[in-house]
């Protein structure tokens, strides 16, 4: 069985030399080791927990933390929680979710943490022939959107399977209920210069196009940062989002999705858009055709049928006198100009 959040974030901890941020003035010691805010929330963490009372509640009267720390669209992700599900059926829930009292719904309750246990739960109950008896067991606390956000990282810090692009959205939802780059550093697990760098990236990637790609496991900061500096170009990004809604797109794993983007982004242009049709001009009175000119990419062509051999020589023969008169009226072109 997995250790609790709590029991791999001390062991984490404890396999830390030092603090992943710190001034430049701290003089590295064996106490500052062993004091970092880490260490410091599970501690406090581990207190709360032994004082809060356990307590049933129905599923259906929890919702999910206003914060998302995963996507939705994860294959690998949808695995992970129908083998949780099954564990959960045969075995029971043995860790309990972290909930707040719904700050705008009575009687009904905010997550903090254990967004797969109870969507694992809320699965059970649906292929359930009695789904009222299913209960989650919870711990009840009153809780600010900063204090639940941290409960929440909490969980996240600990996470061996999050990827690079889901740390860089998630220090986003950090970002968005007022940590700094410095208060995330233990949260994260990193630097502030790491932390910067993930801003970095979401803020050149739009939302909607790092979400169309997915969590992309096993894709790391260099090709997201590259994947970054392509869609500098304000016409990168349009060439992308033409991709995301294709078969070809939709249907490939998230790593072999952003490869796609990458290319998109990548091409000079669009080959539709920036190769002319071809253009055809028939030189005709009535019925009677005496010439076709042709225009693509490549040039020009006239072409003249073999029935009207007459007129091609006498077109060669009037072509000095029309070069000449073309000629002319370009250069009175260019001095209206």
């Amino acid at each position: 069985m997995k250790k609790s959040i709590l029991q791999r974030m001390a062991a984490a901890e404890s396999r830390t030399e030092s603090p992943v941020c710190s001034d430049a003035s701290d003089k590295p010691s064996l106490a500052r080791r062993h004091s970092s805010p880490v260490i410091s929330n599970v501690g406090r963490a581990l207190t709360q927990l032994t004082e809060d009372s356990v307590i049933s509640l129905d599923p259906d009267r929890i919702d999910r933390s206003p914060y998302r720390d995963r996507f939705g669209n994860d294959e690998d992700a949808a695995k992970e929680l129908e083998a949780l599900k099954i564990s959960i059926a045969s075995e029971g829930q043995k860790i309990p979710v972290l909930v707040r009292p719904h700050p705008t719904r009575a009687d009904h309750y905010q997550l903090a943490y254990g967004y797969r246990r109870w969507a694992a739960i809320k699965a059970i109950m649906a292929e359930s022939d009695r789904p009222e008896t299913i209960k989650i067991r919870a711990y009840v606390r009153e809780l600010s959107d900063r204090q639940l956000i941290e409960e929440q990282s909490l969980e996240n810090g600990v996470r061996e399977n999050l990827t690079w692009i889901e740390q860089a959205m998630w220090a986003v939802q950090l970002k968005s209920a007022g940590l700094s780059h410095r208060a995330m550093c233990p949260i994260l697990g990193a630097s502030e210069a790491a932390i910067s760098h993930l801003f970095r990236v979401t803020e050149a990637v739009p939302e909607d196009i790092i979400l169309a790609i997915g969590r992309a496991k096993g894709v790391g900061r260099p090709k997201w940062t590259a994947f970054a500096e392509l869609l500098k170009d304000p016409s990168s990004a349009a060439r992308v989002r033409k991709i995301i809604d294709t078969v070809e797109f939709r249907g490939a794993d998230s790593s072999s999705r952003i490869a796609q983007a990458i290319r998109a982004a990548s091409s000079a242009a669009d080959k539709v858009t920036t190769e002319p049709a071809e253009e055809i001009v028939d030189f005709a009175v009535g019925d009677r055709v005496f010439g076709r000119m042709k225009s693509n990419s490549a040039g020009t062509t006239v072409s003249i049928p073999k029935q009207e051999r007459a007129f091609a020589r006498w077109l060669a023969d009037r072509m000095p006198d029309l070069l000449s008169e073309y000629n002319n009226r370009s250069d009175r072109t260019h001095q209206e100009v």
